[in-house]
């Protein structure tokens, strides 16, 4: 395993960590005894093969159900200085909550402490409130940092790049877990930021919300060809220094397998990927030309200035990976939950488009003539039943 500073925490983070939120049982509650036994022995397995590899860092939240009470069945079995250990606690309006839902992680985990507890998704405007204000969470979560039971204190996001940036420029945080991968870049900004105050950078979900790479197009596969599109994914990101690790959302021990042909690759980063880079973009050129690629998202309005709230970014943008790269499940997923996301994944699809009238948000973009009939043709190739949060399920 190859490891980096988790900037101004000092720690020797592993560049893969081990997410918690596909081995668990269920997304809500139960008692310990409900837990099938063979849930929990895929899990403890998950675990030692995760913990083998040197992968030491295991990262869970209070909202990933039944995953902190089975982590509590195996992880006071090492040797707790040898483990990195994150749970995430979303933030609320009354701040004693927070402390009480910490608390119930800790119980859970059966551990004395965590190392790193983050403010689990500064989305919008009223969560970074409910996190900042005074008397809000991020000062219970300093108290719990004084009483021993915290080491550090970072946040997770799913917002736009504005409110992280935000988030990130008040210097409260010691490290960031945003989304950043190949095919949605959109969080530089908010990462050079994070940089620049020396916070440790995670990228959340680089396999799954970065394009369900265990299950790749076809054609996807060829264009990242040698390698496959979730070690040229890892690749991408790894090589760059500023992010310090990627989630490897494990469901079983075997899942962490193709991740690691990444990192006999690193050092030669700067010649393997260029070429696949290079095949990617002369390909969506190709699909959906060079004039739209280049432009599609200048001057678009934010979904809360849209008529209906349509998320027209986010729209266009599973357009374009359906079609250069038939990235088709992927991107009806993600279609089909806006509408259905929250502050997770917000703003509506485009199903009511012919009721809008779009003319005055678009009168910045130079693709203004063309984005009502790209939004026509992405609900007509993408809409299906709605999809709810996995946690929502």
């Amino acid at each position: 395993m190859l490891y980096k500073r988790f900037g101004r925490t000092e720690l020797q983070m592993p560049v893969f960590s081990c997410g918690g939120m596909r081995y668990q049982f269920k997304w809500q509650d139960v008692p310990l005894d409900e837990i099938p036994a063979d849930q929990q022995e895929n899990l403890e397995a998950t675990i030692h093969r995760a913990v083998e590899l040197g992968i030491n860092h295991i990262e869970t939240a209070r909202g990933y159900g039944t995953s902190e009470m089975q982590l509590g069945k195996i992880l006071p079995k090492f040797f707790r200085e040898k483990l990195i250990v994150q749970t995430k606690v979303s933030p609320v309006a009354d701040a004693k909550k927070f402390r009480e839902k910490f608390e119930k992680s800790l119980a859970y985990l059966q551990l004395d402490y965590v190392d790193l507890l983050g403010l689990h998704g500064i989305n919008h405007a009223e969560s970074f409130d409910y996190s900042l204000n005074p008397g809000g969470c991020l000062e219970v979560a300093k108290q719990l940092q004084a009483e021993g039971k915290v080491r550090f204190i970072g946040f997770s996001t799913h917002g736009p790049t504005n409110i992280i940036t935000k988030a990130i420029n008040t210097n409260q945080f010691d490290y960031v877990n945003l989304h950043w991968y190949y095919i949605n870049q959109w969080n530089w900004s908010a990462i050079e930021a994070a940089n620049r105050l020396d916070m440790g950078v995670f990228i959340i979900s680089p396999s799954n919300k970065g394009g369900l790479l265990y299950q790749p197009s076809e054609k996807l596969v060829n264009l990242c060809y040698p390698l496959s599109p979730m070690v040229f994914n890892d690749l991408f990101c790894l090589s760059h220094p500023q992010v310090h690790t990627l989630s490897i959302g494990a469901a079983k021990p075997q899942d962490f397998d193709e991740h690691l042909k990444t990192l006999e690759l690193l050092d030669n980063a700067d010649k393997i990927l260029p070429p696949i880079l290079a095949r990617l973009e002369s390909e969506a050129i190709k699909t959906l030309g060079e004039d739209w690629v280049k432009n599609w998202e200048t001057n678009l309005p934010t979904w809360e200035k849209t008529p209906g709230q349509m998320n027209i970014k986010t729209v266009l943008w599973l357009l374009n990976l359906a079609l250069a790269y038939d990235m088709i499940e992927y991107s009806k997923m993600r279609y089909n939950l806006l509408g259905n996301g929250s502050s997770w994944f917000p703003g509506n699809k485009a199903d009511k488009l012919a009721e809008l009238d779009l003319k005055e948000c678009l009168v910045n973009s130079p693709q203004r003539q063309k984005i009502p009939q790209m939004l026509a043709k992405a609900h007509e190739m993408l809409a299906g039943a709605e999809v709810k949060r996995l946690s929502q399920s």
